[in-house]
């Protein structure tokens, strides 16, 4: 049986902390900042955990994930 593929995107985007929750990244925080206040981007600092409903697709995504 060959190994199960990840899919790249989200092995990029997200990651699954020691417990089982996943983190990922603010969005809007790349690139044109300087149309953001400087209080709008420090909000956007640090990961944010992602909501129960979305856990399951995204682990499906992740087959080796914990």
């Amino acid at each position: 049986m060959p190994k199960m593929k990840s899919r790249k995107a989200a092995t990029k985007r997200f990651k699954v902390r020691s417990g089982g929750s996943i983190k990922r990244a603010h969005a809007t925080k790349r690139h044109i900042l300087t149309k953001r206040t400087t209080k709008n981007k420090r909000h956007l600092r640090g990961m944010q955990t992602i909501c129960e409903q979305d856990k399951k697709a995204i682990l499906r995504m992740l087959p080796y994930a914990k």
